[in-house]
């Protein structure tokens, strides 16, 4: 079983990325567009989950589940779109993840999602600041179920991402 665990930010998360995206690059090559730290560990001062968000853009989805044996064999599980179409998602650590990999093509409307809501977080000091404290909140409400405290965030989550996408596309 999964436990719910948030913790205050550690500066040492932008490290773990840094190192898990070089072997990304090394497994997709010629077929990485960007890669990108994102979710909560890519927010200064943001209480998380201590599990590394990494978004890899691609130029073409169909040549990723290529690459899967590779996944594999540095320790991830591929889960193929995992709910969401356009995607391909692998997890590391098990129920004690350590690294989640979502993989989107060049142009997909997802990526602008994921980066104006890490962008507009880390703007936004009063955001930031509510996000955490209702993630540790409901961390020690729900510490064993993981779909319960999804689904207490997801209202927070939606207004904030319409607000990013706001933000995002005007001037800043």
């Amino acid at each position: 079983m999964r436990k719910v665990e948030v913790v205050d930010y550690n500066p040492e998360w932008e490290a773990l990325f840094q190192s898990e995206a070089t072997r990304l690059i090394e497994i997709f090559g010629e077929q990485l567009v960007a890669i990108h730290h994102i979710g909560s560990t890519s927010v200064p001062g943001l209480a998380a989950k201590p599990i590394i968000d990494i978004m890899p853009v691609v130029k073409n989805i169909d040549h990723v589940d290529e690459r899967n044996e590779k996944m594999v064999a540095i320790g991830y599980e591929p889960k193929g779109e995992n709910g969401i179409a356009g995607r391909r998602y692998f997890q590391k650590g098990g129920d004690n993840r350590t690294h989640h990999v979502h993989i989107f093509y060049e142009g997909s409307e997802d990526i602008v999602r994921h980066l104006a809501f890490r962008d507009y977080v880390r703007t936004s000091p009063e955001i930031k600041q509510e996000y955490g404290d209702l993630k540790k909140h409901l961390a020690a409400k729900y510490t064993n179920d993981i779909a319960a405290y999804i689904a207490g965030k997801n209202q927070l989550v939606k207004q904030i991402e319409a607000q990013a996408l706001r933000w995002y596309g005007s001037d800043r």
